[in-house]
């Protein structure tokens, strides 16, 4: 991908920089809150905060490495979506790179947003030499599970996730990445 695509009118779809970790991680805490409302603990939805994600996307923005990165949608200055992704570490991943994270603000949802930023994190992957990716989703999270399989990702796998904010059973869901 390019440094700078167009994805939509009036939107703009780039390589995360160091300078978005704030952003982001105001992004993330936004719309992480408002995914899993009714799914998770009241208390796992006070620990997240902006503090705690801040270091996550500076090391992530930050990463020398072409697997590990981000994928920024943005309307004038304001991030309306991110995808991160990077080398797996979870064994329930089965050597897949990992989808991190991929977050779409409400106002730009139904867009087909959501679609151009994991088919472009896919392509990042794919050029970085991977042939599979994956990532996982709360069971119950049933909205976000029907986007992934629309998006042609399998089931592969379940585990629980001890937290660290909430014990949770999560879905793996894969794609090959053929070239």
């Amino acid at each position: 991908m390019s440094a700078a695509a167009p994805a939509a009118p009036g939107l703009l779809l780039r390589a995360g920089l160091p300078a978005d970790a704030p952003a982001l991680a105001r992004l993330h805490v936004e719309v992480w809150r408002q995914t899993y409302a009714d799914l998770a603990p009241p208390e796992a939805l006070a620990r997240l905060d902006e503090a705690r994600r801040l270091p996550v996307w500076e090391a992530t923005l930050a990463s020398a490495d072409s697997s590990t990165g981000a994928l920024v949608a943005v309307r004038g200055e304001v991030p309306v979506g991110v995808v991160a992704f990077a080398p797996s570490t979870h064994p329930a991943m089965g050597g897949a790179a990992e989808i991190k994270h991929l977050y779409v603000r409400r106002v730009a949802r139904g867009s087909g947003l959501g679609a151009r930023l994991l088919a472009a994190a896919f392509a990042r992957l794919r050029e970085a030499g991977h042939a599979a990716a994956a990532l996982s989703v709360v069971e119950e999270n049933a909205p976000a599970r029907a986007f992934y399989r629309a998006q042609g990702g399998e089931e592969a796998g379940r585990f629980t996730d001890p937290g660290p904010l909430w014990r949770s059973s999560n879905i793996v869901m894969r794609w090959r990445l053929a070239p």
